[in-house]
């Protein structure tokens, strides 16, 4: 389908995103300009663009000799991730139920009433923006620092492994669970579990995003040796 012009970096990059985030291209896999433009009916000189600006979230990665290609979901990685994320994220919760509003408690449970509508069924995978749980979260921390290291420079990679990890047979209902006590923590303005009930979210869903890894690897294994 070839895409019509509104802003259309702004456009392909949207398009790019979801191909990656959704594993259209694969991790690792080379990124052909060529290809691409013809697939999306538009000249290069947009989709080179639109390739850089993902190169600068980190979706793509440009190397000497080999071109662009998608961020590898390397297991070592990921964990260095995931580290960062439960400590960062632990620390927005925890700042978060100490000033956030009951307001703010009620759209996020809005929110979560949502996602148990139209979610689960594809997997808990969350959209970006204001839609995502995590973000708003973040936001509410009201740490200028951590926001910008969460929802900037980390953000797109955040999503990025989540979705791996949503797609686990299981994952859906149990994040949505965290989810939910992650807000009753913030509704009750305790630090401590809220802060707790974060690490656990986050630290669940490293394992679930390793197995995912895992398997897909195993698959991709068996694949080559059929």
């Amino acid at each position: 389908m070839k895409i019509q012009a509104k802003s259309l970096v702004d456009t392909v990059a949207e398009r790019l995103e979801e191909a990656i985030i959704g594993g259209e291209l694969a991790p690792g896999e080379r990124v052909f300009e060529q290809v691409l433009a013809a697939d999306y009916g538009i000249s290069r000189g947009p989709l080179r663009e639109a390739i850089r600006r993902l190169e600068g979230r980190r979706l793509l990665e440009r190397t000497a000799n080999k071109g662009v290609r998608v961020v590898d979901l390397s297991p070592e990685r990921l964990e260095e991730l995931l580290q960062v994320r439960e400590s960062l994220e632990g620390m927005a919760a925890r700042l978060a139920a100490g000033q956030i509003g009951d307001d703010e408690v009620g759209e996020l449970r809005k929110l979560l009433e949502t996602h148990q509508e139209t979610s689960l069924e594809k997997g808990y995978y969350q959209q970006s923006g204001d839609f995502d749980f995590h973000f708003r979260i973040v936001q509410a921390s009201g740490n200028g620092f951590l926001i910008s290291l969460l929802t900037e420079d980390l953000y797109d990679l955040l999503r990025l492994y989540r979705y791996k990890s949503s797609t686990m047979v299981g994952r859906a209902e149990q994040a949505l669970a965290e989810h939910h006590a992650i807000v009753d923590a913030l509704a009750a303005h305790d630090p401590d579990a809220a802060e707790a009930a974060m690490r656990t979210h986050i630290s669940n869903a490293r394992t679930h995003a390793r197995m995912a890894l895992e398997r897909a690897e195993a698959e991709a294994a068996s694949t080559a040796e059929g």
